[in-house]
């Protein structure tokens, strides 16, 4: 029974959710705090209840493609699955909401376009978008229950809903012999990601700000003309190229060979790439930290920025072997 459950919950993808949370606290260079646990607490609950019902509501499909899932071996009753759906989503909207208003705010569409992928949108065209639009919306909750805002982690959600739409269409030939395709577009897009992570723009200094030889920087809040994409971190590079290491062998395999279990091992060495992925985002975020405070004040903001955001994307990047474990005793897709 619990081992079925197990399956159902596919717990090997929970690793890649706490990421999606501290991505977003990161892109605000906010520190961590019990405000980021609530929304990964939210998190998980919510993406357990989209693992559920996307289970509850292919059962029929399943039973002819899938038999030995959970709902189509009889190992747990339908009407089960549909009752954890509904709670995981209401712990999940319950926990956004002692986050605070903003996380809560996130957290409500977050849900509805879980439940609408599951029941409505997966086998249409809006489907892979759909399920983009639902990672991204996890990293935003980050930002806004850590922050109380999230407009500024929208070049993380971006980066991070395109790594899912590529995934989530190469998925949908599972069950299938498919075509190249996919894969390839999927393999492109992990290259095109890989680069675009490690672009950073270089910290500009605070609106009207003066260096101490008086050149004024900044003007009208726009940074001087010093600043510029600057080169990656070692640790944000070693990340993106984890990234794209985890998934080009079985992006490329399928795409040699788009059979079924090949393109189930290519979408299950994707879900996992998001670990990577995730912990490059939050390395990144940590260089760009500024402050209006004085020079010295600024160097230290700056250095516990990156010291925080070193910490938080090691500890997110140590999920993946985590995750690879727990794939081979149960299935992430």
């Amino acid at each position: 029974m619990l081992w079925a459950w197990a399956e159902l919950l596919r717990l090997p993808a929970l690793c890649t959710v706490p990421g999606d949370a501290l991505a977003g606290a990161a892109a605000l260079t906010a520190r961590p705090d019990r405000r980021t646990l609530s929304a990964i607490g939210s998190s998980l609950c919510l993406y357990e209840a989209g693992m559920v019902l996307n289970d509850w509501a292919d059962r029929a499909d399943d039973a002819a493609e899938r038999p030995h899932r959970p709902l189509p071996s009889g190992r747990v009753r339908p009407t089960a699955a549909f009752t954890a759906a509904c709670a995981f989503t209401a712990a999940g909207l319950a926990l956004a909401g002692r986050a605070g208003r903003p996380a809560l705010t996130v957290a409500a569409p977050l849900a509805a376009t879980v439940w609408s992928y599951d029941l409505f949108l997966k086998h249409t065209p809006a489907g892979p978008f759909a399920m983009a639009a639902a990672r991204g919306l996890d990293l935003l909750l980050g930002a806004a229950a850590t922050a109380g805002r999230a407009r500024p982690a929208l070049p993380s959600t971006a980066l991070l809903a395109t790594h899912t739409l590529a995934v989530t269409t190469l998925s949908r030939q599972e069950t299938r012999q498919g075509t190249p395709t996919a894969a390839l577009a999927a393999l492109a897009t992990t290259g095109t990601l890989s680069w675009l992570v490690q672009r950073r723009p270089s910290p500009g200094l605070p609106p009207h700000r003066r260096s101490p030889d008086g050149t004024l920087h900044g003007h009208r809040g726009q940074p001087g003309r010093g600043s510029t994409l600057r080169s990656p971190a070692p640790l944000t590079a070693a990340l993106a190229v984890a990234y794209a290491i985890t998934t080009a062998r079985p992006y490329l395999h399928a795409s040699l060979n788009p059979s079924p279990p090949l393109t189930q091992q290519a979408v299950g060495a994707g879900i996992r790439a998001t670990i990577p992925l995730q912990a490059a985002l939050i390395a990144r975020s940590g260089a760009t930290a500024t402050t209006t405070a004085t020079a010295t004040t600024m160097a230290t903001a700056t250095a516990t920025a990156t010291a925080t955001a070193t910490a938080t994307a090691l500890l997110t990047a140590a999920l993946a072997p985590v995750a690879r474990i727990l794939a081979k005793r149960v299935s992430i897709t």
